[in-house]
């Protein structure tokens, strides 16, 4: 019996001696029943295993329950495990293929001779139902290979037979039974059925095989789960609030762009859209010129040996769109405008005094991205980034560094992102460069994080193939997430490409390189706003700032000269002279989400006056010309044009203190 005696640390440091193995649920119910009935799993020195895992020897142990984040994600990959059970009830000749936790949820891909309807969603979901209140245990076994493989052969589930395939050094597998029904997993998974009581089916869709569109095609189900009633019910409002907020049913109601199927994956921007989109344009290459950028353009096509130097070629070539000349030339539709850039830079000697050089590109890139993954202004193939390159020296790349998160937090606020979180993602198992080379260029972003005090998560082995990154990560109006904007340091392409500037010394040096997006896709943020303000952008982002509404035909001219006069000022102005009632006109203009209506009649044609409202319904009266024009100028004023020069000036001396540089007086600026 002694030489099973073993001691567990528990996460508050208190300590639990056993005088023989132990499994993790038992373990729980010696501390409290209470715990005991919540345990779903353990983090057994640092690894999660299910509740029935036997310990044997001294260990550190958290118990994981519903409440922790881990014990969430065994939730879910248990409902898809509940999605096979109910599906091969129902329809016992599909076939299972695999089915993982996503955000928010979980899904599960089937091959089945025919498409699911509503109707078998609505069927799976009550059946699931039904299984969870049996409460039965779900049983973990360790299975030798040809014992799994006998099990899955005599079942007729081809794709698991592939699967294990695809792992050849694995001598044993576990399997979860579910009553009759059981899946291959690593786990782990929840040890009753009584945990999943929380979750809802929601959609269907399909899915190619390895996610290969030369594959069969499959369908997957989608769901969510959760903890408890209340965080499902506050996740399903969430869904029909962002249903609501989709981007692409507002692109076609405000009229500003369209998908069409002679264009897949690219964007026929209205003229309305395309207003929105240069607003974008005009405000990044203000913030631009206010930091020290200069701005370039770089070809769209370029040889295809760029893109072997660079390494894009052996890492994204299936991304890539590709021609060949008539004298046998290959060449690329660019992915990613670096390689342009480093020509631009490499085009003349640079000195040291000419570092940094801040060069800003609205490139145009082209990927190819499966057609199941395209999803409006989300997801496409030919998107405009807002990108640069930033060529300093070492010595410079912290600053560099700081200055770029300084903008990029202050641009985000701007736009009405206050909460945005930033991730660290550091060396991939693919990549290029020496491991010295990778912990300079990681320890120069983690100093520049913890110079500007700055909270950061670490993603571990997600950065470039070239080099770390930061990923900027913003929350929206209704709590959803949104990765945008990235900042890459990089000493591996100057290298492949031998570029070089001329130090105090005389002697040539490798700069470090910079790369950073900070809307990261224009289309894909636009699509981001659009959802985040529900259509309704801030005045001096609104394709159409105000419309003039006349309340009779009487009054047409009068409405039209004031939106002209208006329009001269620089303002967006429309006038809708349609022969509807002024109610009428007033309701169609509100769903447009203009921001102001401008009403006239005979009173105010007389007086040179409007009557002012919002979209919102708010009455702000009538104004005389003069005034309602001084009041619209300064609601679309954009919001890095508020300040004047003392303004700004003290804003840039808060953004140098907290990038901990000094202030412009003491460096001559």
């Amino acid at each position: 019996m002694s030489n099973h005696r073993n001691t567990l640390t528990l996460p508050d440091g208190s300590q639990r001696t056993f005088d023989a193995p132990v499994t993790v649920a038992e373990v729980a119910a010696a501390i409290g029943p209470g715990l005991a009935k919540n345990t779903l799993a353990g983090r057994l020195d640092g690894r999660l295993v299910d509740a029935c895992e036997r310990i044997d020897h001294d260990a550190s142990l958290q118990i994981i329950t519903p409440r922790d984040d881990e014990g969430l994600e065994i939730i879910r990959h248990s409902c898809a495990h509940l999605i096979g059970h109910a599906v091969k009830q129902l329809y016992p000749t599909a076939k299972m293929v695999i089915g993982p936790v996503i955000n928010d949820g979980f899904y599960y891909d089937i091959a089945y001779e025919r498409p699911f309807t509503p109707e078998d969603l609505a069927a799976i979901e009550q059946r699931m139902g039904e299984l969870i209140k049996r409460d039965y245990d779900v049983i973990k076994r360790m299975t030798p290979r040809d014992e799994v493989i006998a099990l899955f052969a005599s079942r007729g589930e081809d794709y698991k037979l592939q699967l294990i395939d695809d792992m050849p050094e694995e001598s044993a597998m576990g399997l979860y039974f579910h009553q009759e029904y059981v899946d291959m997993c690593r786990g782990p998974h929840v040890p009753n059925t009584r945990f999943l009581k929380h979750f809802k089916l929601t959609k269907l869709s399909g899915a190619y095989w390895r996610g290969d569109a030369q594959n069969e095609q499959l369908q997957r189900i989608y769901g969510t789960a959760w903890a408890d009633k209340k965080s499902l019910q506050a996740y399903l409002q969430r869904l029909e609030e962002a249903e609501k907020r989709d981007h692409r049913k507002l692109g076609r109601e405000l009229d500003l762009f369209h998908f069409q199927e002679d264009a897949p994956g690219a964007v026929f921007w209205h003229p309305r859209g395309w207003t929105l989109f240069q607003q974008l344009i005009g405000y990044m290459r203000r913030r631009h010129d206010g930091a020290g950028y200069i701005e370039v353009n770089t070809p769209d096509v370029m040889d295809r040996s760029l893109w072997q130097i660079s390494g894009h070629w052996q890492n994204y070539r299936d991304h890539m769109f590709t021609t060949e000349t008539e004298d046998g030339r290959a060449l690329a539709l660019k992915p990613m405008n670096c390689p342009g850039s480093v020509l631009l830079y490499r085009h003349g000697l640079k000195s040291y005094r000419d570092l940094p050089i801040r060069m800003g590109e609205f490139g145009k890139v082209h990927r190819y991205e499966p057609s199941g993954s395209l999803h409006g202004l989300l997801r496409v193939r030919h998107f405009t980034q807002d990108d640069a390159h930033i060529y300093c020296t070492p010595a410079q790349m912290d600053a560099e560094c700081r200055e770029v998160v300084a903008l990029t937090l202050d641009i985000y606020r701007q736009f009405g992102f206050d909460d945005v979180r930033i991730k660290l993602s550091t060396r991939p198992a693919n990549r290029m460069g020496s491991e010295a080379t990778w912990d300079t260029l990681e320890g120069a972003l983690v100093q520049a994080l913890d110079a500007m005090n700055l909270p950061y998560q670490i993603n571990p082995g997600e950065g470039a193939f070239y080099g770390p990154k930061l990923e900027f990560v913003l929350r929206d109006a209704i709590g959803r997430d949104w990765q945008c904007g990235t900042l890459q340091v990089d000493m591996n392409l100057p290298e492949r490409f031998g570029i070089d500037y001329v130090d105090e010394e005389g002697q040539r040096q490798r700069p470090v390189m910079l790369h950073r997006a900070l809307f990261g896709s224009l289309e894909r943020f636009t699509g981001i706003l659009i959802e985040h303000y529900t259509g309704k952008l801030p005045v001096w982002l609104a394709p159409v700032q105000a419309v003039l509404l006349p309340i009779t035909d009487a009054h047409a001219d009068y409405a039209r000269d004031v939106a002209q006069w208006l329009v001269d000022a620089g303002l967006r102005v429309e006038h809708d002279l349609r022969n509807e009632k002024i109610g009428y006109k007033i309701r169609e203009q509100t769903l447009q989400r203009v921001p102001f209506l401008l009403v006239v009649g005979a009173k105010e044609a007389a007086a040179g006056e409007v009557a002012l409202r919002t979209r919102d319904g708010e009455d702000l009266g009538v104004m005389r010309l003069e005034d309602a024009r001084r009041y619209l100028l300064e609601q679309a004023q954009a919001p890095d044009c508020l300040e004047g020069q003392a303004e700004q000036r003290e804003r840039d001396e808060r953004l140098r203190a907290l990038v901990g540089m000094k202030p412009a007086a003491e460096m001559n600026i």
